[in-house]
């Protein structure tokens, strides 16, 4: 049988170290690179046998013998199906508005770590979906650090923030898990924004954007000569994060021996570097994130349950946004919001039949593919207002018939029956009404009392009845 062509990148760049780079990285899932030093050659390869063989292009925006957004128009006129991803050194939103508004399918600052190169090669040519406005952005806004910048109302989200929000105040771990774009990593930062630890280091490691026989060195060190190529001493991130905060992402993906070296550590304080013959104490507080299902593979002995008792003193559960579809309007207002605060775009609001398409979907990107559907809607709107007809491919997807209008009752109204069929308690419902309460009208805890009928007094004595924390 004969074996399938390597798929063909073609990397537009005059930087040999940097070419060198992207082609070891690009060649570990099959891409076989190109390389163009120019404009002029970039172009005159798409006419090439090769040329009619590629299946992405990435482009540095300093690229000899031409403006880079004025390439990628000249690119994609020439091949319009073609992803290009744009390598850039600034961190300014308004290059990125100019090169998608030329075609470029998504954008990366340098210096770029491997996976968030690879996740952004491999989201540019996914054959699951030819929408490209659904694909996700590599690059995010910096966001807010508070917990009011969260914004949802559905009772399981403000559940969620509210175990959050009391966690913050203690210094033990907590294990946050959710799906992928859910926003774990906002909510990791309001809570070392708001933790008694939030002038010291928050240090963070992805355990699944690195080589596993790396991960042990990265969190404990490694002394010189401790194994093959461990030409210098190393400091561990656990020993960079003493009195601060250190975020294991990905903790699932941890393997089995730096599982039983964190069990020691979290249970002793203590690091011990690779090949020294002393450890060193050390304070750090440890949120662990991971995937919905970590208890799964504590079951299936894919992972340690030591480990997990010893992460999970505090545990949230971030809900996908499809159970939580009511809360997409105020989502979709907020970031609106915040997309037209960026240089090179404006304000501009939404109207109720394209609410109603972006409730219709399930988002299986989550929060993160929200807010990138709506920058790149953003970018290309000639109007005042973001319409159905804004988000072309999404309209295909779901079609007339299952579209709905948003109602701000849905996925939020309050559950009254248990999954045995029986009633709640009535104290569990009222919990949820106040949360509902308090994350509709944002904490204004006066405003909450006045709808709710009741004085700020009994309020506050209600939260503490019903062990509701303000963050709710």
């Amino acid at each position: 049988m004969q074996e399938p062509e390597q798929r063909l990148l073609m990397l537009i760049d005059d930087e040999p170290a940097q070419c060198r780079l992207i082609s070891a990285l690009a060649s570990r899932e099959g891409w076989r690179t190109v390389i163009a030093r120019d404009s002029e050659s970039a172009i005159a390869t798409l006419g090439t046998r090769q040329g009619m063989q590629l299946g992405a292009i990435i482009l540095d925006q300093w690229v000899p013998g031409d403006d880079a957004c004025a390439l990628i128009a000249e690119l994609k006129a020439r091949r319009p199906a073609l992803p290009i991803l744009m390598l850039t050194t600034s961190n300014s939103p308004l290059l990125a508005v100019e090169a998608m508004r030329a075609g470029a399918t998504d954008y990366l600052i340098k210096p770029v770590a491997p996976e968030r190169l690879l996740q952004a090669l491999r989201s540019a040519t996914s054959r699951e979906t030819d929408a490209s406005e659904l694909q996700p952005l590599t690059e995010k806004f910096g966001a807010p650090l508070d917990f009011d910048s969260m914004i949802g109302a559905t009772p399981a989200f403000r559940a969620a923030l509210a175990v959050a929000a009391k966690a913050a105040r203690t210094h033990g771990s907590v294990l946050i898990e959710g799906e992928s774009g859910t926003g774990k990593e906002m909510l990791v930062r309001a809570m070392h924004a708001a933790s008694p630890r939030s002038r010291t280091a928050l240090k963070t490691i992805n355990v699944g954007g690195m080589p596993a026989n790396q991960v042990e060195s990265a969190l404990f060190g490694h002394e010189k000569g401790a194994f093959a190529g461990a030409f210098e001493r190393h400091v561990g991130l656990l020993q960079h994060a003493d009195g601060g905060t250190l975020v294991i992402d990905e903790v699932d993906r941890l393997p089995d021996y730096v599982q039983e070296r964190m069990i020691r550590f979290l249970e002793r304080g203590d690091v011990q570097p690779i090949g020294a013959r002393h450890s060193f104490r050390v304070d750090v507080r440890v949120i662990a994130c991971a995937n919905a299902g970590l208890r799964d593979l504590v079951e299936t002995r894919d992972f340690r349950a030591e480990l997990h008792a010893l992460l999970s003193q505090t545990q949230v559960l971030l809900p996908a946004l499809r159970e939580r579809s009511a809360d997409i309007p105020a989502l979709a207002r907020h970031f609106l919001t915040r997309i037209g605060e960026q240089p090179g775009l404006r304000p501009l609001g939404i109207t109720d039949g394209a609410l109603a398409l972006l409730s219709a979907y399930d988002w299986p990107g989550n929060v993160r593919q929200l807010q990138a559907t709506l920058f790149r809607a953003a970018v290309f709107c000639d109007g005042e207002a973001l319409t159905a007809q804004d988000f072309p491919s999404l309209s295909n997807l779901i079609g007339e018939s299952s579209r709905r209008a948003p109602n701000v009752t849905d996925g939020a109204g309050i559950t009254l029956f248990a999954p045995d069929g029986n009633l709640r308690p009535l104290e569990d419902i009222e919990a949820d009404v106040i949360r509902l309460a308090i994350g509709h009208y944002r904490g204004r805890m006066t405003e909450v009392a006045r709808r709710l009928g009741i004085g700020r007094s009994t309020l506050y004595r209600k939260l503490s009845e019903l062990g509701i924390d303000n963050a709710a």
